[in-house]
């Protein structure tokens, strides 16, 4: 088995691999058509067909998928102190061999197909823009804090984009909203969150609902994640139609000592170009 770094002549193969299986390899999909500057896949080949492959987004997030040999390899090319990772469960004990975790959950990663939809819109919905900015970021830093700093420029830099915002305004505030970047292979909803004194209303319900009716208009498949620990927002989803999918370890670590992990593993193998 060996590893490579891929390049434009590997494409061919890597699209083939993941358009088999798009909600599992969503992310590699969107980073790769859409924010390939600031990504890179490694892929673990044994004779030429891919076993595993490796995503790192951003010097800061990292997705591994495939066998527990291809993630043994492939983790050997992670040298980030803090990271984020998700992964298969089974990979858990190979990523906590080289990080240190201070947050250790169970990732669901939930899927709808158009026309199996159960859309609930109750409730009116807004187009959320620029000028709702930041009580966007405030009502996300709130409920998230986290999952990092939340900030009106960076909510308006996501909507120029094309990040669709949708909420449910009371007396002039945003009290619901999530978001999606509607593509041709499918859209994943992001966080949804509904202002504390405004839950058990179905806000959430109505507000998933609409991004939904928008995101069947491009393409046939959606996805959304959530916590295993949070079963309030797995009712919002099942209700909508939204079925478990798969189900990932989400780990964010820090870099332990390398005399540490030299301790724990025999030896690492480089990686080449594809």
């Amino acid at each position: 088995m060996k590893c490579v770094l891929l390049n434009s002549s590997g494409e061919p193969a890597f699209w083939e691999h993941v358009r088999r299986d798009t909600p599992n390899y969503y992310f590699f999909i969107f980073d790769w058509r859409l924010n390939k500057d600031k990504t890179k896949i490694f892929l673990a080949l044994l004779d030429r067909e891919i076993v595993g492959s490796m995503l790192i987004y951003d010097q800061r997030i990292v997705h591994i998928r495939g066998s527990p040999e291809a993630a043994e390899l492939l983790m050997n090319e992670v040298d980030l102190e803090k990271v984020e990772f998700q992964a298969p469960k089974e990979h858990e004990p190979i990523i906590l061999q080289k990080y240190r975790p201070s947050t250790k959950q169970e990732m669901i990663l939930m899927t709808l197909q158009g026309g199996e939809e159960q859309l609930c819109i109750k409730h009116p919905i807004v187009k959320l823009g620029s000028a709702e900015a930041e009580e966007i970021a405030a009502l996300l830093g709130e409920e998230f804090p986290e999952w990092g700093e939340f900030t009106s420029d960076r909510i308006i830099e996501r909507m120029r984009e094309g990040v669709l915002f949708l909420g449910i305004k009371e007396r002039g505030k945003v009290v619901s909203m999530s978001n999606t970047r509607i593509l041709d292979f499918g859209s994943n909803i992001g966080m949804v969150v509904t202002m504390k004194g405004y839950r058990g209303r179905g806000y959430a319900t109505s507000v998933v609902s609409a991004l939904l009716k928008e995101i069947f208009r491009e393409s046939k498949l959606a996805l959304i994640h959530v916590l295993s620990d949070n079963p309030s927002a797995m009712r919002v989803y099942t209700k909508v139609g939204f079925k478990p999918y798969k189900t990932y370890a989400f780990i964010r670590g820090e870099r332990i000592a390398e005399k540490i992990v030299e301790e724990r593993k025999d030896q690492a193998s480089p990686c080449g170009d594809h």
